[in-house]
Formats: C-alpha cells, sequence, structure tokens
C-alpha cells in the first residue's frame, strides 16, 4: 500500500485531494501537513496532519522517514496575484520549498507530484490551442517559479532519477474551498454571490477567456498521473490539462440560467487582468490523453449545474 504525504493540504486542492486519497489508500496512508492555517476538523480528524515548513529540510524529511513516505504531492504554493504582491515570499515558497521536497524525495526514493499551471506560459505564448511544448516565457514572479519547478521536476527526474510527475493546472472550481489568491478566482466567487446576493462584480473584463476545470477532474487527474505507467510518459513536469475554456460572460449567462435574477458587472482589477492577458486562451492537452488516458468528466454546463446545487445547499 502506497504511504502518501500531501504538503500544502489546507490549501485549495490540498484539503480534497487529501480526503480523496484517503478514500483510496486509507486515512492512516495519507499524511497531510500545512504550515501555519488550522486544518477542518474533517481533514484533521480523518487521519494524521502534521504542521510543517518544508523550508525546514531536516524536519521535513524527518517526517518523510517516520512514516516510510514513498510518494510526495507537493501543493504548498503562493498562488498568482500574491505572488505578484509579494514575489520573494513566492519565490521562497514555490521554488525553495520545491528543491527541499525534491531533495528529500532524492534521499528517500520517493515520487513526487508537483502542480504547474497556465501561469507558465507569456504573453508571447500562441494563445489558442497553446501546445504542449512551446515558448514559456512568462512576466509575472508566479509564472516565472512554475517554469523554473518544471526544470527542476525535469533536471531531478534525468539526473538523479526521481519520478517526478506535474500537470500545468488552468483555473480551479471548488464548492467545497474559497478561492486563495488566483487570477481565475471569479470563476468560483461568481457563485457564492449569486446565490446569497444574486449579483457579482467580476474583475476581470469581458472576452478575458481562460482555461478552466472543476475540482473532481483536478483531482483525478493528479491521481491518476501518479498511478500512469512510467513508460508510457513523454512529458513528466508538466502535462497541459484542461476540461473547459470561457470568459467571464460566458459562465454568466449559466449562472443566468440557474439563477435568472443574477446580474454581473465589471470592475477590472488591473494587476490580475494583466496576469490573465498573459496567459493562455486554450490549451492543447492531446499529449496528457494520449500517454494517460485524461478525459475529464465536466463541462462548463455541468460544472455550473453541480456548484448551484451544492453551494445552494450550503449557503
Amino acid at each position: 500500500m502506497k504511504k502518501i504525504l500531501v504538503t500544502g493540504a489546507v490549501g485549495q486542492i490540498g484539503s480534497e485531494l487529501v480526503m480523496e486519497l484517503r478514500k483510496i489508500y486509507g486515512n492512516s496512508n495519507v499524511i497531510a501537513t500545512g504550515r501555519k492555517t488550522p486544518p477542518s476538523d474533517k481533514l484533521r480528524e480523518s487521519g494524521p496532519f502534521y504542521f510543517i515548513d518544508v523550508a525546514d529540510l531536516d524536519s521535513f524529511a524527518d517526517l518523510v522517514k517516520k512514516h516510510n513516505v514513498d510518494t510526495i504531492y507537493h501543493l504548498a504554493a503562493i498562488l498568482s496575484a500574491v505572488a505578484e504582491a509579494k514575489p520573494n515570499l513566492a519565490w521562497s515558497v514555490n521554488i525553495n520549498g520545491l528543491y527541499n521536497v525534491l531533495e528529500v524525495a532524492r534521499e528517500c526514493t520517493c515520487a513526487v507530484f508537483t502542480p504547474s499551471s497556465i501561469g507558465a506560459f507569456g504573453p508571447t505564448t500562441p494563445p489558442d490551442n497553446t501546445p504542449q511544448d512551446t515558448i514559456q516565457r512568462p512576466n509575472t514572479m508566479y509564472g516565472v517559479t512554475k517554469v523554473a519547478g518544471e526544470l527542476l521536476c525535469d533536471y531531478y527526474y534525468k539526473r538523479f532519477g526521481v519520478d517526478t510527475r506535474g500537470l500545468r493546472y488552468p483555473g480551479i472550481i471548488s464548492h467545497e474551498t474559497l478561492p486563495g489568491g488566483g487570477t481565475t478566482d471569479y470563476a468560483v466567487e461568481i457563485f457564492y454571490e449569486a446565490i446569497k446576493h444574486r449579483k457579482y462584480t467580476c474583475f476581470l473584463q469581458e472576452g478575458t477567456k481562460l482555461d478552466m476545470m472543476y475540482m473532481p477532474d483536478a483531482l483525478q487527474s493528479a491521481i491518476d498521473l501518479m498511478e500512469a505507467d512510467p513508460a508510457r510518459l513523454k512529458h513528466r513536469n508538466a502535462f497541459n490539462v484542461t476540461a473547459m475554456s470561457f470568459a467571464p460572460e460566458d459562465i454568466a449567462a449559466e449562472v443566468k440560467r440557474l439563477i435568472p435574477e443574477f446580474v454581473m458587472s465589471y470592475e477590472v482589477d488591473p494587476v490580475r487582468q494583466g496576469i490573465a492577458d498573459s496567459w493562455p486562451n486554450s490549451m492543447d492537452d492531446s499529449c496528457a490523453r494520449e500517454e494517460w488516458g485524461w478525459n475529464p468528466k465536466y463541462d462548463l454546463r455541468a460544472m455550473c449545474e453541480d456548484m448551484v446545487r451544492e453551494l445552494s445547499k450550503k449557503l
């Protein structure tokens, strides 16, 4: 049975990934970690949880050895908008933290999953049907750290044989976890505001198309990639993956279909708009489909219906 450790387990993807992994591999076999933010009761009570800073190499290595970990899902990261406000912190967490995880993985023979992002692309990348292998010259600190992370993982695989794998995640939409400082957060916030107040002010302008994915597909993609036959993987760090591409007015139309009173206005945030403008409109994820069978289950309509249904029960 696998012994798995998840860093950043209280973040947007982390908490839900931990719970999904515990369903598959058993509660005691999935160790969750966070730095400062307290975990939910569900996360803490369902299995082991530790507060740890991946910047503390020795303590992290001790934890991996204590639990005989063989697979690390490294999700601790500073997201795009926060990274622009705090670039030094973004470099420290996103690069130095990853370096420590890779060093421990090398020493302890662990496989490592590290998410990259559509932020790894930049304004000179082909914006439509963005290829798996293309120019990557991001103009944000978040993007710089993601490109560097992809290359660092490639290096550890080629130089030391560490089984590194990753995905270029688009925006992730979830009804379980609140947004955490990303440029695509509007696609989560819109549901909360629509259900509670029947209106939403969007921080991106009309026509800003971005790749997105519903959380169940995001979780399944990470798990499927780590379970994939390594002999089939040509692109390890990291695969383009997407499930849908839409602009703010597209999701607003779907929300209005479900909540007829809903109205959306715009108040553009120049920082996040600038970040979004540097990202692709849509990605080509054919390599992920061919090499390990990526096949998302949710499109825009199915995702919106599920979000409204689930959040209406909670709000």
